[in-house]
Parts: C-alpha cells; structure tokens; sequence
C-alpha cells in the first residue's frame, strides 16, 4: 500500500511540474524499476538518440494497481533504452480526460504515446490527429479503433473463457450444477472487459447455469461491492468481476455476506485480490502481465520513432490462474502457509522422461516445496518416453517403500494397473501435467485442449495478417496416447474449423528433435503454411526445420519454453509457444501429496496451473 501511495504522490507531484491538463492530475514518470525479464525474449531497439525522446504512457486511470504495475515495467525499458516515459493517467476512468491527455502528449512534443483506451471509439479522433501529426500509437491492454505501430495486451475472451471454466469446475466439485450467475463489469464500451464477459459466458453456453444480466460498477471496488451484494440477495451461486475493481468489490462482498459457498472469479492480481483469495472469499483470478505490456510497448515505441515498421503486430502477454494453491494459501492453517509435514515423507516424482527442460523445471519446483515442507522428492523419471520403463519407475517406487507418487502418465492406459497396484498398496497418487485412468488425490496441470485452442488461434491471426486464408497444416504430435499432448492437437484442430485452411494427418515423432525436425522437413516439401508442435521436442524439431529451410513465411507454434524454442523464436523460426508452468505443478503437486499423507481429503480435484502465449 505505501509503494502504491508513494508512486500516486510522486505522478500528481511531477506532473504539476510538466503537463496540465487530464483533470489536473497527470502523472509523470515515477522512475520506478521492477524484476520482470520481459524483455528477454527479444532483442532490444537501439536506444534513441540521447534521453530527449519523450515518450506519454496514458492509462485508464492511475490509481489500479494493474496500471501502477504496467508503469513500472515501461519505466524499466525507458531507463534500459535512454527515453523518457511520463505516467500521464487521470486519476479516474472518463473517456474526456484521457481524450485531454491525449491532446497534452502532442502539445507537448511527445514522439509516441503509448495508450490503454478507455473504449474503443471515444478516443479514437484524439489518436488520429495525434498520429497525423506524427507521433506513434502504441497500444497496451485496450486499443481503440485506429491503426497503431503494435498492441500488447491480454487475449481477453479467451482468458474470460478460463475464468468461466474455473468457476464451473469449482461449482461442480461442490455439487451445484444449476443456479445463477451475477457479472460485475466496468461498463459498456471498454473493450478489453466487453471481451472478459463475452468470453465467461460462453464458458456456460450448454449448461444448466443462468447468466443474469450483467451490472457496470466503473471499475469502482465500492460501486462494484454493492452491485455483488445484491446480486448475493438473490441468491447467486456465483460473481465474475472483469476487472481490479470489480473483482476486488465482489470478494469483499461473499466475504462481508459470510458465504463461502458462493464462487467468486476475476481479474487482476493485486494485494487485495490476493488477500481475499487466500481468505476464501474469491476462488481464483485471472493473472496478467502488465509490467510486460508496459515493458514491451516501450520498446515497439522506441522502435517505431526509429524508422522501425512493426506491421501493427498483436501480441498475447498472456494470463496465468492465480488460486489460493498458487499463493500458499489453501491449506487449512489460519496463517495461509503450508503446513509443515509431520515426518519425512518420501515421495517419487516420475516424469515422462529426465531430459526435456519441462520436466526438469518441474523438478525444481518440486524439490523447492519439498525443502519447504521436510519432505524427501526423488526424481526417477527414466531417461526416454517408454511405458515400460515409466512402469519399472512405478513399481520400483512401491518396493522402496516411497509414501506418495507424483506422476505424469505417458499415457492414460498402459501405467494404470502399475498405478492400482501402488494404490491398493497404500501409496497415495498425485498427477502432474498428465493424469492416467486411475484415480488420484489430486491433478496440477495445464488445461491443454483451451491452450491447444489458443496455439491455433495465434497461428490462423499471423497467417491471415500476412494474407493467408487457405492451405495445408501440419501437427507433430508425440504418439497417439499421451492424453495431455492428444487433448493439445484436439484443441488446435478446433480453432480451424469453419476456415479455408486443411490440418493434415498427424505425424508423431515420440517428443524427439531430431526426428520431430525430419517430420518438419517432410511437412515443408509438402508446401504447409504452417506446422504445430505438441510438446518440446516437436515444436524444437519444428522450429529446426523452418531454420533449416530458410522459409521465415512458414508459420511454426509450439508448447513448453526452453532455451532452444526461445532461441527459435528470437530468430523468427517460430511464431511463438505455448508457456505452461511446470514449476508450479511440482510445487503444488508436493504440497498435496503431504496433505493425502497427513489425512486431508483433497477430493481428486484438478487444478488448472495456467499458460501464456510467448512471442518474439
């Protein structure tokens, strides 16, 4: 609270200083610095010339955390790069005083003003005069209606989806398979949360839910508090806010109203949402980025006063679901942290192989949670994906007496009676990234046909920027019965339905490079447009063979982040990875493996760990 104090004080205090104007209360370059390594992915711009290349950063208001947080990713870049970035926010949402920061920026010779609109009409004059007059748009989180040199923001309505599904998850595992549901919004026009709505009500199109006409609290936690508490009276068995304010608004609602049974989801990732989500008042809410849009639209700016032609690119800066798991903050001790294990419990971890980056890095997770806790975490994933091999592992982990196995199943079927066995032995089950046809204490992994869904998507938006509305498709899968990798291709094919393009018949290459890269280059001789990889190996192959082939028009996504898909896509061979979180699943995976073995009941529940888009 003292920090975000601090940077409102220091914003009125500067501008007073620099600009009039935006109601008065502009705010300046607060110099704020922040950890994020968003820039790593790609190559910065040359710095401009000298710190004269003044650069206006105009939010929605300047008073969310969601906009103090983008600052300071943007005040990180322009202070890497030599420019000067003023915070010239009003302090509140209203389209008059973001059109008049926007006049201010040109009167005052800004040469970019990078912008998150309040809709996408109302500005939408002040931005063309702005842009004839020379100064490059750069859009952050919400763009408006008029061409920008790039945007960086958050796939809204696919991330609203996630929100809905959560909350429809969370419902079911309590047994309520009917009621409705109360939507607290900002209001009307503002795209980015038109787009959040839009997307959570399709997540209920088919069930029993009744959506109920959606409430506008102006992104006030107060307005939106009370918009919630009359939606409780009539009896919801659940509240979606779009945004910081509502969804702060609607977890201090269920909390004041005393009733856990009501499910709460959202947006955003401030203290107070954190908070309420460790006290049980919100189940989860919808994590952005916006130290990375801030960061990333100050380099697209710099880039684009020096000559650089960016094409309007769009790109994701991704979402992740933040839940009480995720915070520390599910297990039943009152203070929210995990509580310690009763004796040195000894828990496997098989992966589907020791190699690939993945899997390594949700070891690190794992062992992390396991020094946290007092626990033992063996790694005794073998060496290749083989069912035989991954079967030893499991029945080598019941003769050593291991208390719990953590496991991500090659496939659902061929580890099973491996796994009954260990079961009916005692030995509690726990499943990461990939669950297999027994049940479990507990699942942590990526929701894989959304994010399958969302790697289509991504690849149909670049070709069709590049005038691409038919030809072939090529997926490189790992086999047919890795359920995780099976459900990821299930979700890419969908998003190319009702299109020009054709996905041709999978070609599998067992999560190896090597031979992923010759299925890549057979694709290529065939003429694709683009080729889909399904876990790391095939999206390194795939990413190999476009290299090799010297055809940067060849559009290649992929799943999983290491080095080498990174090194990929920094060169143009891919367009970009789906980004799971590994780490997360080890940790979260650890933690409930010692709560089975100190008698809590987890219910078999599966927990969503989330995914983000990573570009160039």
């Amino acid at each position: 609270m003292k920090k975000k104090i601090l940077a409102m004080l220091c914003c009125m205090t500067m501008a007073a200083a620099s600009l009039t104007g935006c109601g008065g209360d502009n705010a300046a370059q607060t110099g704020a610095e922040t950890g994020t390594d968003a820039g790593t992915a790609t190559e910065a711009p040359a710095p401009s010339s000298g710190g004269d290349t003044k650069i206006a950063l105009i939010t929605m208001d300047s008073i969310d955390q969601h906009w103090v947080t983008l600052n300071e990713g943007a005040q990180k870049a322009a202070s890497e790069l030599g420019v000067t970035v003023d915070f010239m926010a009003p302090n509140t949402k209203d389209d008059a005083q973001q059109i008049e920061c926007v006049n201010n920026a040109v009167a005052g010779g800004y040469k970019a003003i990078i912008v998150a609109a309040n809709g996408p009409d109302a500005i939408s004059s002040a931005l063309k005069e702005a842009a004839s007059s020379g100064v490059k748009i750069v859009y952050v989180d919400s763009p408006a209606n008029v061409d920008a040199e790039a945007t960086f923001s958050t796939d809204n309505k696919a991330a609203g989806t996630t929100a809905g599904e959560e909350m429809i998850k969370a419902l079911e595992a309590a047994g309520v398979t009917s009621g409705d549901i109360g939507i607290v919004n900002v209001n009307a026009a503002t795209d980015s949360c038109v787009m959040r709505e839009e997307g959570f009500r399709a997540a209920f199109e088919g069930s029993s839910f009744n959506i109920l006409e959606t409430q506008y609290g102006e992104g006030d936690a107060a307005k939106s508090q009370s918009i919630a508490e009359n939606y409780i009276t009539q009896g919801v068995v659940g509240i979606f806010g779009c945004n910081e304010g509502s969804t702060t608004g609607t977890g201090n609602a269920i909390k004041a109203a005393g009733n856990s049974g009501i499910v709460g989801v959202g947006f955003d990732k401030s203290d107070a949402i954190q908070n309420l989500i460790k006290d049980g008042c919100l189940l989860c809410t919808m994590a952005q980025n916006p130290d990375v849009m801030g960061y990333e639209g100050v380099k697209a700016a710099v880039a684009a006063i020096n000559g650089e032609s960016l094409g309007g690119k769009v790109t994701d800066t991704g979402v992740s679901v933040i839940n009480a798991e995720a915070l520390g903050g599910a297990a039943p001790a009152s203070d929210g942290a995990a509580a310690k294990a009763s004796k040195e419990w000894k828990i496997a971890l098989i992966t589907m192989d020791s190699i690939d980056q993945h899997w390594v890095t949700l070891n690190e997770g794992a062992q992390a949670k396991a020094k946290e806790l007092g626990v033992s975490v063996t790694f005794m994933a073998p060496n290749t994906k083989d069912d035989a091999q991954q079967i030893e592992c499991v029945n080598n982990a019941v003769a050593g007496g291991y208390d719990a196995i953590m496991v991500a199943a090659n496939g659902p079927d061929a580890i099973s009676s491996a796994l009954n066995e260990a079961s009916a032995a005692g030995v509690k089950i726990v499943y990461v990234d990939s669950p297999a046809n027994v049940d479990a204490e507990a699942t942590f992994s990526t929701d894989n046909k959304a994010a399958g869904a969302t790697a289509g998507q991504e690849m149909i938006k670049a070709l069709e920027a590049a005038g691409v509305t038919s030809g072939d498709i090529g997926i490189i899968n790992v086999n047919a019965a890795t359920d995780s990798c099976v459900m990821r291709e299930e979700g890419f094919r969908s998003a190319f339905e009702g299109t020009g393009f054709n996905i041709l018949e999978t070609q599998y290459g067992e999560g190896d490079a090597a031979k992923s890269q010759s299925i890549a280059e057979n694709y290529i001789t065939q003429g694709v447009v683009g080729v889909f990889g399904c876990n790391e190996g095939s999206t390194t192959g795939a990413g190999n063979a476009i290299k090799a082939g010297g055809n940067p028009d060849i559009v290649g996504v992929g799943f999983d982040k290491s080095d080498a898909i990174m090194n990929l896509i920094a060169d143009g061979n891919l367009l970009c990875t789906m980004a799971q979180n590994p780490d997360m699943m080890g940790s979260m995976g650890v933690e409930a493996c010692v709560k089975a073995l100190e008698g809590e009941s987890l219910g078999g529940k599966v927990e969503d760990t989330g995914v983000s888009v990573l570009t160039k």
